[in-house]
């Protein structure tokens, strides 16, 4: 992903105190199952809430260096080309971190010989440099060689400070996305870009439009009852709305009409039109046309097509049931749209169902009748469902990338293949 589309990154005068220096290393543990289709391209801490992904809300709030990271295998190639590490200083302490972990203020690493655990997952962990050598990815993906590894060393766990939690479903990032962004989008009264005449602010001070951005007349940026940034190169098109708290990316596009409604992050290089309701795209995404989106988390290179529309609530009124990797899963809430993984499409008018789950490169050509789990590379259409062939989707792929200046690597080219089989598997109960 280019530098320059990153997320603008606002600090305030006087930054948060800063903890006792440490080596932070990320890790990730089984529950990356669980944050299935959005985890098969990325690592969970590239994940995003608010204005950023959860690898830079540690860098804000624990320690500007993460020197090590604890992953799959198969994705060391791929993150290593987004995630820069920092070297680690061989005489400090580690604080090992969960990569789900979602911290929203500054924090002391816990003390070495002690950690932070939630319903037997463990979040934090302080550890002596002279025991990193023992630590490996496959010791971090197996929950019982991780609490040998806590009980041979006597760690003392605890429940953690109020400010961290631990992120276990897909819905719990869009649930989290409001309350991020009325903390993290502090910084308004600035207008650096150009507002057109004819622009409504109302509560300018609470409204940030950053140097390189564009407003255009007839806009209205309502943050009465929330916070609006807008980042650097992003465009705000005639007659929009945008209902704060909201967060509009870098390069992103709104389109004449838009109606952004609060809780909404816009990733970096976004296009979007029709109506957007607490959710999260996380970049370079299409939704450029008439249709809803609602409390939905919308992955990379997704395209959805004109009057696309999910449905975030039950005729009931009951709890959504979603169907993670094929089998469902009660989630309690009663409001919950579509989880919509990394380079999937929607034909024109699809009609996707409450809760509904939409897997990696797949391709929903249907109006209705969508089930409510479509796997990962799969071409659904009124004959049904069918397998879609992975050099095609690998083609397309590298074909909408290059349309943004954007190069499909090759190590993301045999993470795509090798997702393909591993995403049959574990996806199995979806293509029934």
């Amino acid at each position: 992903m280019p530098a320059t589309v990153g997320p603008l990154r606002l600090v305030p005068i006087g930054r948060p105190n800063q903890v006792t220096p440490v080596n932070v290393g990320l890790f990730e543990d089984g529950g990356y199952r669980n944050l299935l289709p959005l985890t098969w391209l990325r690592a969970c801490f590239e994940l995003r809430c608010g204005i950023d992904r959860l690898i830079d809300k540690v860098r804000t709030h624990l320690g500007p260096a993460v020197a090590r990271l604890w992953l799959r295998p198969e994705l060391r190639e791929v993150v290593s080309e987004r995630i820069d590490l920092d070297p680690p200083k061989p005489d400090d302490d580690w604080c090992l971190l969960n990569g789900r972990t979602l911290l929203t203020a500054p924090v002391a690493p816990p003390a070495v010989g002690t950690g932070w655990q939630i319903n037997g997952a463990l979040i934090a962990a302080g550890v002596r440099a002279a025991d990193i050598h023992a630590l490996s990815d496959e010791l971090f993906l197996s929950e019982e060689s991780l609490g040998e590894f806590l009980r041979q060393g006597g760690y003392r766990l605890g429940p953690p400070p109020a400010s961290v939690s631990l992120i276990n479903y897909p819905w719990e990032l869009v649930l989290a996305n409001e309350a991020e962004l009325r903390r993290q989008c502090q910084y308004g009264g600035i207008q650096e870009g150009r507002v057109y005449p004819g622009v409504h602010l109302l509560n300018p001070t609470a409204i940030h439009v950053a140097r390189g951005a564009v407003v255009k007349p007839g806009v209205v940026l309502d943050a009465e009852e929330g916070p609006i940034q807008i980042d650097e190169g992003a465009r705000i098109e005639p007659n929009a709305v945008i209902q704060g708290p909201a967060h509009i990316g870098s390069q992103a596009l709104v389109r004449p009409g838009t109606v952004i409604r609060p809780g909404s992050s816009i990733g970096p290089a976004c296009r979007v039109g029709g109506e957007i309701s607490l959710s999260v795209l996380h970049g370079y995404s299409n939704k450029q046309h008439n249709g809803f989106l609602g409390h939905s988390y919308v992955g990379e290179w997704v395209n959805l097509g004109a009057d696309t529309v999910t449905s975030n609530l039950k005729n009931t009124y009951g709890t959504i049931r979603v169907y993670i990797n094929g089998v469902g899963v009660e989630s309690g809430q009663h409001f919950v749209g579509s989880i919509i993984a990394d380079h999937a499409k929607t034909g024109i008018g699809t009609l996707l169902p409450t809760g509904a789950v939409v897997g990696v490169a797949s391709n929903v050509l249907v109006a209705s009748g969508v089930p409510k789990f479509v796997p990962s590379f799969a071409w659904l259409t009124e004959a049904g469902l069918s397998s879609y062939q992975v050099d095609k989707a690998i083609h397309i792929a590298r074909t909408v990338m290059a349309r943004r200046e954007v190069h499909l690597s090759d190590a993301e080219e045999r993470l795509l293949n090798w997702v393909a089989g591993a995403a049959r598997q574990t996806e199995a109960a979806g293509w029934k």
